[in-house]
């Protein structure tokens, strides 16, 4: 059965991937961007796929677009996929930076789902996805305080997941890997806006692993994948890490934090 899906941060990467896929699979897909621009650039791709879907403006950061969204559609299923990196040093990083992320990958995420589980409970139906990260479930190095954003989406999820049982509303969230979307890139790049070697104590060498890592990022179609099967299943896991071998690390990295010496 056809499902009205609305999916946010869909001008790029897992969202808009997944966004295609699922009209293609005959679901209406509302897709939202950030900014009139991108709206714009999907509108025309969308048409010149030949690819059916509504396309709207939703900034998660912006009250009004809030209310406008919420008041305009009623949905089966969202998926909270718009968020923003920030990298650096927690120790130097700009507290401005870091509560930016906050503001879009928590707040936002959070203001959104709120307003749709309203109109869920009340016909006791409904599903959130939730796109959040392995760095929700481990601290990657220079990335703390994206990581400390997507942890807090991670105990949000399953507070709702608990108390939002009663009234059959569904909550999953889907955790990539490094994958190629150029998200994780832009996240490295935006180290170098603010850090200055001459000022803070944080050697830019630090910094060279990542780089290195993004060199072997993974073909994000497999977890734009993993991103539909679960919004479709009515059976999901709650939790979806992806590539299995990031899910065995991340398992791993776990169970090893209890023997860490401070």
């Amino acid at each position: 059965m056809s499902k009205t899906i609305l999916i946010t941060g869909a001008a790029s990467g897992f969202g808009k991937i997944a966004a295609f896929d699922l009209a293609k699979k005959g679901h209406h897909v509302i897709a939202t961007t950030q900014v009139y621009p991108q709206m714009s650039d999907l509108i025309r791709e969308a048409k010149e796929q030949g690819v059916e879907m509504t396309v709207d403006k939703l900034d998660v950061t912006n009250p009004r677009d809030i209310a406008y969204i919420l008041k305009k559609y009623e949905i089966d299923i969202l998926i909270s996929n718009a968020g923003i990196m920030e990298g650096g040093p927690i120790a130097e990083q700009p507290l401005d930076l870091i509560r930016s992320m906050f503001d879009v990958n928590v707040f936002g995420a959070l203001e959104l789902a709120q307003g749709f589980i309203k109109k869920f409970v009340q016909k006791k139906a409904g599903k959130i996805v939730f796109t959040s990260s392995m760095g929700g479930l481990w601290t990657v190095p220079y990335v703390a305080a994206y990581c400390a954003s997507k942890h807090a989406l991670e105990s949000i999820a399953e507070g709702l997941k608990t108390e939002l049982e009663p009234f059959n509303i569904k909550i999953a969230t889907c955790n990539p890997g490094v994958f190629g979307t150029g998200f994780n890139d832009r996240g490295v790049d935006s180290i170098s806006r603010w850090h200055d070697s001459k000022l803070n104590f944080t050697p830019e060498s630090a910094f060279a692993g990542a780089t290195e890592s993004l060199a072997h990022q993974l073909d994000p179609q497999s977890m734009a994948d993993v991103i539909v099967n679960v919004t479709l299943d009515e059976d999901s896991n709650f939790r979806n890490l992806h590539p299995k071998e990031t899910e065995d690390f991340v398992k791993q990295l776990q169970t090893e934090a209890w023997y860490v010496k401070s």
